[in-house]
């Protein structure tokens, strides 16, 4: 049967499948990581092109996404499962492009809302399904690289989407507006930078609050502005969307899915479409791997979230993972992901610099996640998380000093020392450097193996719901917060924060470093049954 069984279309190099299903994760990056050029754009009136937003919508527009994608994660590895990885993978392409040109031309904040639901939709069903085509694609000999290579396209598409925003920004001249007329007198027609009516505005008030400022300029009579320049940040996320659309259709789908469906014919077509047997080998034993773990999990405990809260060591160690997956955002990496321009502003940076040093965080963030590669090769997994959480707590008590004694005492009268901007900038790129080489890099691989066969899918797919729902948070809550309180608590709070968490880890989390999966498997078993 195996001899006489044809391809079933014509050979794909694995490269090339692996080049076009991860655009779905540099989709997921540009789509997290370009809001953070369009908020200040975004913020400014809608005379002028923006959107007029407040602090509290501010939150809303990235909480609004990861609400979403955590239900995109949690629904998205399910259909995946009904339907196929191939077909899946097309269908969020479609949310992609839906999303980006309805986020792109929406009138009003509340049009968007929905859109960026839809965007989020995709973002999370890519983060479930990507990898797992990947993985069951690719041959055993690269399997682990191939894999790894679908995490740097996600912080390769944050980096695409900063240096994006810094181009247009650039050629735009940064955010402009002109001012027609003030009732307050304050402020005399003409056109100025938003940075400078910004800080005139503030003088005026004696304040720096951004909600004050706000409510402010919005009583002015604007003639016009560039702040649309935020809808081309967003809307070249739709290039690489039809490019993933286009190219899947060309790709096969994964052959151990036609085994879970006992489409054995199907499945050594598909196989045979990527496989070279000059460096793959025969794919005979493959093939009969494949069957006799269908057949095995036939035979063994249905996988449901049932059966995992009623075995202990299953609902111990499920809690160890949503865990795990909580403490990937409790760094706080995506406030600098999504944030990180409003925070150097409110640092003293201009808003066009702001934009561009964005630059430097993504640039960091790829270093960092190929030094990850490295890093999880050499150390233990527990040694490597809890030294980075430790690291993380101290740089982010590090950020909290510089605000509360370098930036606030300045901060009423709109006059902090450009340096100050420059300092908490540097603190974000090693931030971004810890975080990206090791947190990621450990939970992501952890969250991977740490689950037995059987409930794989549903413990893992629970714990990325997890995940997905605590950066909801984060992200609506971190623009209120900093109005709020000001850098320098929001900060030491996420610094005592992460200590305390890297306390909680030396007492519960498990090492599967050196261990197979059965290995692993056995091991979670023993220790979580005590």
């Amino acid at each position: 049967m195996l001899q006489e069984t044809p391809p079933s279309g014509k050979r794909r190099g694995i490269l090339a499948i692996a080049g076009v299903a991860t655009l779905g994760s540099l989709l997921f990056g540009y789509d997290t990581g370009v809001i953070s050029g369009a908020l200040p754009y975004m913020y400014m009136p809608h005379g002028a092109g923006g959107m007029g937003i407040t602090p509290a919508q501010e939150g809303a527009i990235g909480g609004i996404l990861t609400l979403g994608a955590a239900f995109g994660a949690l629904f998205g590895g399910r259909l995946s499962d009904r339907y196929g990885r191939r077909h899946n993978i097309i269908l969020l392409a479609i949310l992609f492009i839906v999303g980006a040109i309805g986020n792109t031309f929406a009138p009003n904040i509340w049009v968007m809302y929905p859109f960026r639901l839809i965007l989020g939709l995709a973002v999370g069903g890519a983060s479930a399904t990507v990898p797992v085509f990947l993985a069951e694609t690719a041959p055993k000999r690269i399997r682990g690289t191939i894999v790894a290579v679908d995490q740097l396209m996600i912080v390769t598409g944050q980096l695409l989407a900063f240096s994006m925003n810094a181009i247009i920004n650039s050629v735009h001249g940064g955010p402009q507006i002109t001012v027609k007329s003030d009732p307050a007198g304050v402020v005399t027609a003409g056109e100025y930078s938003w940075d400078v009516l910004n800080d005139m505005v503030a003088k005026h008030l004696g304040s720096s609050d951004t909600q004050a400022i706000h409510e402010f300029i919005s009583n002015m009579a604007i003639s016009s502005g560039n702040g649309s320049a935020w809808r081309w940040m967003i809307v070249l996320c739709s290039v690489p969307a039809i490019a993933l659309w286009l190219g899947m259709h060309f790709m096969p789908e994964s052959s151990r899915w036609y085994v879970l469906q006992q489409e054995v014919y199907a499945a050594i077509g598909s196989l045979k479409r990527v496989r070279d047997p000059q460096k793959d080998g025969d794919i005979s034993e493959e093939m009969y791997e494949m069957v006799r773990a269908r057949q095995s999990q036939a035979n063994g405990p249905k996988g449901t979230f049932r059966h995992v809260m009623n075995t202990p060591w299953l609902r111990k160690l499920l809690f160890v993972g949503i865990f795990l997956a909580i403490v990937n955002q409790t760094t706080g990496v995506n406030t600098v992901m999504y944030y990180a321009p409003k925070v150097l502003n409110i640092a003293g940076m201009g808003t066009s610099a702001a934009i561009t040093a964005q630059v430097a965080n993504g640039v960091m963030s790829v270093v960092g996640s190929v030094f990850g590669l490295l890093l999880i090769t050499k150390f233990r997994r527990r040694t490597i998380l809890i030294w980075d959480v430790t690291l993380v707590g101290i740089i982010l008590l590090g950020i909290a000093f510089i605000f509360h004694f370098m930036i606030a005492p300045h901060a009423s009268v709109a006059e902090v020392p450009t340096w100050a901007g420059y300092l908490v900038l540097a603190m974000m790129a090693v931030f971004m450097l810890v975080v990206q080489s090791s947190n990621g890099t450990v939970v992501w691989t952890m969250l991977g193996e740490m689950f037995p066969a059987n409930v794989r899918g549903i413990m893992n797919g629970t714990a990325i719901f997890c995940m997905w729902i605590m950066n909801a948070v984060i992200t609506w809550t971190f623009p209120p917060m900093i109005a709020a309180f000001g850098g320098g608590l929001t900060y030491a709070l996420y610094g005592v924060l992460n200590l305390v968490i890297a306390v909680v880890l030396f007492k519960i989390m498990p090492e599967t470093s050196g261990r197979s999966l059965d290995e692993i498997e056995t091991y979670m078993e023993r220790i979580y049954s005590k």
